[in-house]
């Protein structure tokens, strides 16, 4: 019998997002050459966000911020190590570069520019503090879980602000309520809003999951109100997020878009961990499901000027490796994730919470 989905596994730990407890360390897309006319740095950084570092670095050198290539945004509230990449004639000038919170602790030769998603993914390191007793055994029975089914990929709390409200304004702007002249603030905010959207949409995909595990599938139809049959052989799949027909996958952990032609077949392959499903990040010029899986999209498809994207909506936990300090009542826990996923949704699967 395949293992449910770990919601009734409560689990009461403390994390607080700090250098001493979060670490995240970028994992290179390929291998520096060792020669060409960009230098690419291996930067270390604590307390401060991607642009507060670029910017310390880029007033140094006197260049612009934009000079510098960047792979990804780290989180602010963590020790962070990131690749960057700049003219390799500022070498000499970066030598007399010093600043509390950024340490330079490599510098390789490389033919190009580092571009955004230039990575593999992140290696994440987390202290989680108070685990007594039988919260150990709990965590260590999700991990297992985690290990062998993944988790929902949701964008993280950091797209939507410290009040988590970013999409709001987002909104506005696409209706053109809101004006705003700072360029990068408007992308930032209507990125938001796109990333919202796609958050509801994995959340109403989550719930019918949740209800094929307590349900028949007749019993899940009439709940969601979805036409009769319509998820007939669905409840049968072995991995615990459900292919729709009509759904878009993708080759993972990246390849070619394809819609889902015999859902039997991909749900295998999906369990294999070969493919995994996508959702919709609304917009311009990206494809859309159809079918069921359609139906599920267009509750949280808005047209908008800017480009829409697919995204996987499930993810897998790679790398896993735990210790219990139990003098501490420390749990110490390390894994790798894709490009663009979150440890906030290893750390929620592993509390329980509703999703």
């Amino acid at each position: 019998m395949k293992p449910i989905y770990p919601l009734n596994i409560k689990n009461e730990f403390v994390f607080n997002p700090s250098p001493r407890d979060f670490t995240v360390e970028e994992i290179p897309l390929y291998d520096f050459t060792g020669e060409g006319e960009h230098l690419v740095l291996k930067v270390r950084k604590k307390e401060m966000t991607t642009w507060g570092m670029l910017d310390a670095i880029s007033t140094h050198l006197g260049i612009r911020r934009r000079d510098i290539g960047y792979a990804g945004l780290k989180d602010k509230h963590a020790m962070t190590i990131q690749y960057i990449s700049l003219p390799a004639k500022l070498e000499e000038k970066l030598s007399a570069f010093s600043h509390d919170k950024i340490k330079i602790l490599d510098t390789f030769r490389h033919n190009n520019k580092i571009r955004v998603g230039h990575l593999k993914g992140n290696r994440f390191e987390i202290r989680l503090k108070k685990v007594l007793g039988v919260q150990k055994e709990k965590l260590d029975s999700v991990l297992k879980w985690i290990k062998a089914n993944g988790v929902p990929n949701y964008f993280g709390n950091q797209r939507f602000g410290t009040n988590g409200n970013n999409w709001e304004e987002g909104k506005k702007l696409l209706e053109g309520t809101l004006k705003m002249r700072d360029k990068k603030t408007r992308e930032f905010l209507m990125g938001s809003y796109q990333s919202y959207l796609f958050n509801k949409w994995l959340a109403k995909r989550m719930e019918l999951n949740l209800l094929l595990e307590k349900f028949t599938e007749s019993e899940t139809e009439q709940v969601m109100g979805l036409p009769e049959g319509s998820l007939k052989g669905v409840k049968k799949q072995p991995s615990f997020y459900k292919l729709l027909e009509g759904d878009l996958m993708m080759h993972y952990p990246y390849g070619r878009l394809f819609e889902v032609e015999d859902l039997t077949t991909e749900a295998e392959r999906f369990a294999a961990k070969d493919i995994a499903p996508t959702g919709l990040i609304p917009g311009s010029k990206t494809k859309r499901a159809s079918g069921l899986a359609g139906y599920f999209e267009q509750m949280f498809d808005e047209e908008m000027k800017l480009f829409g994207a697919r995204r996987y909506a499930w993810v897998q936990v790679t790398e896993i490796k735990k210790k219990y300090i139990e003098e501490r009542a420390h749990y110490e826990l390390s894994f790798v994730l894709p490009k663009g996923s979150y440890a906030t949704n290893v750390l929620d699967v592993l509390r329980g919470e509703p999703l």
